[in-house]
């Protein structure tokens, strides 16, 4: 019998909420390990009942649903529990870049309006010179403080009436202005963490290390994934290298980390004696740039393996994830890292990615001609905070957000990147990649990573100037690397010059081009 369309009936819908695979867990795995964080550590009903008088607390600190509260924490138990107890007091969570400046933590306090400043006791110098310029008075609590007021609270918990509100504010880098912050809602970030569990493959008894940053992109919503699959938390306070190694030798079994993180710890892979390769594989997702076939091949000889993801502040983090396929695996090592470098496909949560020329039409699918990769979702932002000029900016005229960069679409719907489109060089009228020309240069082995931007000239335009981390003990030289990539690329791709040492980086693991761009 057939029946009219009408309201569902109150069983059949339930507003999505990250926050509830934290109840779940609690009620699923609550007597397994939710939390190791040096000495501290607890089991997932304890970290349920934490989360809620956290809730409780700030509620008792005058803190109202849709109020905003900021924390300025490493990768810690407090900042892993402030993504649950935030908005289950109804507020909106704001994690600080712990390695901004004072100047730069203020103006985000001012322009997201946080009325609480959780801190932990290791920035507590920051926070008070942050709080000393900015035009706020939030209320700062301490880490100290907090802990020494949850006990004996009842647990707060306030439903969650829309899906689609605010959950979190993001703030990007700034690189070119001011942050902006992006608006992250309940269903995005639900759906975002589902992803990102189901595509690392998180499991009960799995061991994340928090190696990225938690204050980035939510984490990129593994603070909820990992909940979401019972496994456990290890926090990470800062990167380093060998405790990552030791970590691994401990039962890690999944960490997320920019290239350049993987290189260094490829740099240091002495530090800890383990018998390569692992014994068990350690699963990596890999983001903020894309990684270098060359990298992924070192990786992979030492039983880590990698899978890149690519995505924005703006996508909840990775939206497309390079899925490996089966038949890959009997391609030679070479061929197999140039198409795990790629950039991929949409999340198993996502709508499609596309790639477009300037009138908005989809390119040819050859893995040669290029244009903008845009895309869209239940996992893309609600806009910028206060900046609708910006947020209309950032999306087409049929509602697709612009992501800035360039890219190709392969035969096989897997999108890889050719470059940011700020950073393509246009020298005598040709267009240079200047992904193509790092990755060319990272496939010495003697070379860990590099960078290249455009310099002016007067004759070209601009040319391509390369900057290249070497391996502490190489001996290579400019000329011999040149030569070495005249064999890879065409003329025009050259670098003009090359300069070794360091490379400036973002507080998340990006190279700093606009630094670089400036360099004599």
């Amino acid at each position: 019998m057939e029946h009219e369309p009408s309201a569902p009936m109150a069983a059949a819908f339930e507003e999505l909420t990250p926050v509830g695979f934290l109840r779940r867990a609690a009620e699923v795995f609550g007597d397994r390990t939710a939390i190791l964080d040096g000495d501290f550590t607890c089991t997932y009903a304890e970290f349920h009942t934490r989360a809620g008088q956290s809730a409780r607390l700030l509620a008792d600190r005058g803190v109202s649903p849709g109020d905003r509260v900021a924390v300025l924490a490493p990768n810690s138990h407090l900042l892993l529990e402030a993504h649950y107890s935030v908005p289950l007091c109804g507020a909106v969570l704001v994690a600080l870049n712990t390695r901004l400046a004072a100047v730069e933590v203020a103006h985000i306090l001012d322009h997201s309006g946080a009325t609480v400043l959780l801190v932990d006791s290791e920035l507590t110098e920051l926070a008070a010179n942050a709080v000393a310029l900015a035009r706020s008075e939030p209320l700062v609590i301490t880490d100290v403080e907090h802990e020494a007021s949850l006990a004996g609270r009842e647990p707060l918990a306030v439903p969650v009436t829309d899906e689609r509100g605010l959950l979190s504010i993001n703030y990007t880098s700034g690189t070119t202005g001011d942050p902006k912050g992006v608006m992250y809602h309940h269903r995005g970030a639900y759906l975002q963490a589902l992803a990102m569990a189901y595509h690392a493959r998180l499991a009960v008894g799995s061991v994340y290390l928090w190696t990225l940053p938690m204050f980035h992109t939510n984490g990129w919503c593994f603070p909820w994934a990992v909940t979401a699959a019972g496994a456990t938390h290890r926090c990470l306070r800062r990167i380093d290298p060998t405790a990552i190694w030791q970590a691994m030798a401990e039962g890690v079994t999944h960490f997320c980390a920019a290239p350049t993180v993987l290189a260094m710890l490829l740099a240091e892979q002495s530090a800890v004696p383990l018998e390569l390769p692992l014994e068990t594989e350690v699963r990596v997702f890999a983001g903020g740039a894309p990684p270098w076939p060359a990298l992924i091949a070192k990786l992979d000889a030492v039983g880590i393996s990698v899978e890149h993801l690519y995505g924005l502040t703006e996508t909840f983090g990775p939206a497309v994830v390079c899925i490996p396929k089966p038949e890959w695996s009997t391609e030679p090592l070479a061929r197999r890292a140039a198409l795990i470098a790629r950039q991929g496909v949409t999340n198993i949560s996502g709508h499609r990615v596309r790639v477009v020329d300037a009138d908005g039409a989809d390119v040819v699918a050859d893995g040669a001609h290029s244009g903008e990769i845009i895309l869209r979702g239940n996992t893309v932002m609600l806009g910028y905070y206060r900046d609708p000029a910006a947020t209309a900016r950032a999306t087409t005229a049929d509602g697709w957000f612009r992501t800035g960069d360039v890219g190709v679409m392969h035969p096989d719907g897997y999108v890889e990147i050719r470059d940011r489109i700020k950073d393509v060089i246009i020298s005598g009228g040709e267009n240079i990649s200047s992904v193509e020309v790092e990755r060319a240069l990272t496939e010495h082995p003697e070379v860990n990573e590099a960078a290249v931007v455009g310099r002016p000239h007067p004759t070209w335009g601009e040319v391509p100037v390369a900057f290249v981390q070497v391996a502490p003990d190489s001996s290579v030289t400019v000329e011999g690397l040149i030569e070495f990539a005249r064999g890879r690329l065409a003329g025009f791709k050259i670098p003009r010059e090359i300069v070794f040492g360091a490379l400036p980086k973002t507080s998340t693991g990006k190279v700093q081009k606009n630094v670089l761009r400036e360099r004599d």
